[in-house]
């Protein structure tokens, strides 16, 4: 069993902890990861893991809380600008630097958010994921927009973190940086969105 180091040697134990506990998430899944092994790749013991995280699901929370919040916020912000192009291109490049701020939050509340809905922190994801849907695609929307939606979302937060589940590289052509992938991210994503015509955002969702 690990032995602690002394805290001198490690300041801040739970931001290590939740890292560690959120590249096992992304890469095993929620179920297939323990306390135990958390404990074990940080290098510290499982009742200190308890003593920062009363239960696995706490620790959850707390890695995809602050990428769910920041989602909420450029939802709300888009909402509340209305329909108008310069919001919706505002939003989109919003949200792909959340993409790629978050990259491992967001790949595992979407690769996971049917199997953890009755966990609150996913629920609430998937609350915010439908609400983006709603907006991006009115009542009414053809199947072929609907995928589109689904597409643009899931495939972009599949494909950054594509490398850390296969290695080597994109599709085998070598990992782009950040400042390559943005500007290509916001030019698909919107591409992939555009057929869905603009519409007034229901009071509802305000």
């Amino acid at each position: 069993m690990p032995v602690d180091p002394p805290v001198s040697a490690r300041a801040k134990p739970g931001l290590e902890l939740q890292a560690v506990a959120l590249e096992q998430f992304a890469t095993r899944g929620f179920a297939g990861t323990s306390l135990q092994q958390i404990a074990d790749v940080a290098g510290y013991s499982k009742s200190s893991v308890l003593y920062h995280f009363a239960s696995k699901e706490a620790l959850l929370d707390a890695v995809l809380a602050p990428a769910i919040d920041e989602f909420g916020r450029i939802l709300d912000a888009w909402l509340s600008d209305g329909s108008t192009d310069a919001a919706r291109q505002s939003f989109l490049e919003s949200f792909v630097d959340l993409l790629l701020r978050y990259r491992l939050e967001v790949h595992t509340f979407i690769s996971q958010g049917q199997s953890l809905e009755d966990v609150p922190v996913v629920a609430r994801a998937n609350a915010t994921i439908l609400r983006m849907a709603e907006a991006v695609c009115p009542p009414g929307a053809s199947v072929e927009d609907r995928l589109r939606f689904g597409i643009a979302l899931g495939g972009a937060a599949y494909t950054l973190t594509a490398d850390l589940t296969f290695g080597g590289g994109m599709a085998g052509g070598g990992t782009a940086s950040d400042a390559e992938l943005r500007p290509a991210l916001i030019h698909l994503i919107s591409e992939l969105l555009s057929p869905v015509p603009a519409h007034s955002v229901p009071a509802s969702t305000r």
